[in-house]
């Protein structure tokens, strides 16, 4: 059986609607959160989720 885990927002921590398996693989996903309302990019890789950061233009 695969292991799933919840994806969390980087700004507020609270759980998103998605939910990754440890051999799903994203690639500059862009992850919304419900509560605070703002759109995070984020890479995932066997369960590790990184952020990332856009510089500003």
């Amino acid at each position: 059986m695969q292991q799933t885990e919840w994806v969390y927002c980087p700004v507020c921590g609270n759980k998103t609607r998605d939910r990754i398996r440890e051999d799903t693989v994203l690639i500059n996903y862009p992850l919304y959160c419900p509560k605070c309302k703002r759109e995070s990019l984020i890479q995932a890789k066997q369960l590790h989720i990184v952020v990332i950061k856009e510089p500003d233009a």
